[in-house]
């Protein structure tokens, strides 16, 4: 899972993505409204942490930008600014969540968390994504398939994660890589190491007989069926 940290402070910003790094997230950061922005125009992230004061600009209009540009991606806005205004502000451009800084990383971390289950289509309430006979669970990283645990490593989870929030829905290869793997990804001078990121989890998914499978749509990139 990919998270977004956009913070103009450098000891804020290293933190908390040190903290989420520990948690196993995948963490970008972007320190100034240009950057921030660009990203979050041409990235597609699970949950974006993003400042109100930037330089260059604010978090607010960020917000604007992804709303005329109908990008839609889980905001948590963090701000030092805890007027009502500014929250209700934030919330009503599409914000998901508002945490006042100082804020402890483990608030944190249970803000972010519940904003990716609510946009990851959990179903029963229970905090669990379910599809199929499969169940993942987003807080411990776990798959499993008719109540059955099925070991994944990290990129595995975060590939499965990915095309279950999205099933039936062709991803590119490049978009695939970039979910999962960072935007950093394009100094790869191939894409195979997806290929064989998808060979194993296919075989996983199959031994565990998951009810679905994961279908390569030639020249273009691979889909959940």
């Amino acid at each position: 899972m990919k998270i977004l940290i956009v913070e103009d402070e450098p000891a804020i910003r290293n933190t908390v993505r040190e903290f989420l790094e520990g948690e196993k997230f995948l963490v970008e950061t972007a320190d100034t409204f240009e950057k921030g922005l660009e990203k979050v125009l041409t990235y597609t992230y699970d949950c974006i942490l993003l400042d109100i004061m930037l330089p260059g600009g604010t978090g607010l209009d960020i917000l604007k930008r992804m709303n005329e540009e109908k990008v839609r991606q889980p905001v948590l806005i963090l701000s030092a600014k805890d007027s009502v205004e500014d929250k209700v502000q934030g919330l009503e451009i599409g914000a998901d969540d508002y945490l006042a800084k100082p804020f402890h990383l483990a608030e944190l971390l249970a803000r972010v968390k519940s904003i990716i289950r609510r946009h990851g289509h959990s179903n029963d309430g229970d905090g669990l994504i379910h599809y199929k006979n499969a169940c993942l669970n987003p807080d411990d990283r776990e798959l499993l398939v008719s109540g059955v645990h099925v070991p994944l490593n990290r990129k595995e989870y975060d590939m499965l994660y990915y095309f279950i929030s999205r099933p039936n829905k062709l991803m590119e290869k490049t978009t695939l890589a970039e979910a999962v793997w960072g935007d950093h990804v394009d100094q790869a001078d191939n894409l195979d190491f997806v290929y064989s990121q998808i060979k194993n989890l296919r075989k996983k998914l199959k031994d565990a007989r998951a009810e679905m499978d994961i279908q390569a749509v030639y020249g273009v990139g691979y889909k959940l069926v």
